[in-house]
Formats: C-alpha cells, sequence, structure tokens
C-alpha cells in the first residue's frame, strides 16, 4: 500500500518534472532543477525515479495522451459533425492555452526519438477514430463528396489549424508583433475556435464543386 506521504511526492515531483521537460525538453532538463521545483533534495528524487530516463518515461505518455483521449471522445460522440467540429476546436485550443508548451514539446521529442510513441498505439488509434468517425458520418460526407480515401486530409487539416499557431508562435510573431503579448495571443486563439470551425465547415460543403 502507497503512503500518502509517497503519493504527495510522486504527485509534486511528476508536476515538477512535467513542468521541466515542457519548457526546456529531455535534452536540457536537469535533475536538480527538477528536484528543486519539487521542493525536494535531488537524493530523495533519484529514491524515486533512478534517472532522468525513467522520470521522463513516466511523465511522456500522459502528456502525449492529453493530445489523444480528448479528440477520441468528442469525435466518438453521437452528434452532428458540425457539433463534433466546434466542440473539438474548444476543448483542444483549451488544452493548448492550458499547456503552451506541450505541442512544440512533443513535437521536438518524439523527432528526437521516433520509438517514443511505437510503444502505444498510436497509428491504430488514429486509424480507429478516422474510419469509425467516416462510418458516423458516411451520409453526411456523401453529400459533399468526402470519400473514405480524404479522411487522413481531413482530418490532418482539422489538427492542424488548432495546433500550428503554438507550434509556430516564434514565427507567427514575426508577422503579427502583438502575439508577444501572451493577452493577446491567448484572446487570438479564443477567436480562432470559432474562425477554424467556420472555416473547416465552410470548406466542406464547397468540397469538390
Amino acid at each position: 500500500m502507497v503512503k500518502e506521504g509517497d503519493r504527495q511526492t510522486e504527485e509534486k515531483i511528476f508536476k515538477a518534472a512535467t513542468d521541466v521537460f515542457e519548457e526546456k525538453g529531455f535534452a536540457a532538463a536537469r535533475m536538480q532543477e527538477i528536484a528543486d521545483r519539487a521542493g525536494i533534495n535531488k537524493s530523495l528524487l533519484h529514491y524515486y525515479f533512478r534517472s532522468k530516463e525513467q522520470l521522463f518515461g513516466a511523465v511522456f505518455p500522459p502528456l502525449v495522451m492529453k493530445m489523444f483521449e480528448k479528440i477520441f471522445s468528442i469525435f466518438m460522440l453521437d452528434v452532428p459533425f458540425e457539433e463534433k467540429i466546434r466542440m473539438y476546436y474548444d476543448e483542444h485550443i483549451n488544452i493548448f492555452i492550458k499547456n503552451p508548451n506541450l505541442p512544440i514539446f512533443i513535437l521536438n521529442e518524439v523527432a528526437h526519438n521516433p520509438d517514443l510513441l511505437k510503444k502505444f498505439s498510436y497509428e491504430d488509434f488514429y486509424s480507429r477514430m478516422r474510419n469509425n468517425v467516416f462510418q458516423m458520418h458516411s451520409s453526411e460526407f456523401k453529400k459533399i463528396g468526402i470519400e473514405g480515401k480524404d479522411m487522413p486530409q481531413l482530418m490532418i487539416s482539422v489538427v492542424s489549424l488548432a495546433i500550428f499557431p503554438f507550434i509556430a508562435r516564434d514565427m507567427v510573431q514575426m508577422f503579427v508583433p502583438q502575439f508577444k503579448e501572451n493577452k493577446a495571443f491567448i484572446a487570438f486563439m479564443q477567436e480562432r475556435k470559432t474562425f477554424a470551425a467556420d472555416f473547416v465547415l465552410s470548406a466542406m460543403k464547397n468540397f469538390k464543386k
């Protein structure tokens, strides 16, 4: 049985490690900084997690699942596709506003170590979601000319409209300098929830016309 004190210490470590890994990535993260943020000494940190690799292995999966579970749950709801699109942008952008370093952190780490995702079967996860969405809305898609082979293009386009401003924020600031102010950027992303949904739905209605 895990003692309450041990559980609280693990939670502090997990929170501190998540923050440091998101901010600096695996390579630049230091166990001493994680221990300092958790409010414990480095020896105690090593008692719970023997190495930075082991700690990263504990932190990375739930971070990635933030980006997949919410998407899957929304697109599996028994509601019209338009409603799903609007719910998706609302929820997914909220996740990124609360965790602005999460998208670029995951992309950077996977780029350096492609094997990170293999153990989680995300390819199967995405395939099931894509196929289920097409089956659930086949009549809606048929009316506008979207076929099964178009689903990868559609789903990637939907996701990229939410994620791109976060992973390319430094570049976006070159064109929109006011986004250097976090308040302005967040306001823009709040507006983007409606804009992106309207954009996708309008494009779908005019698909292949």
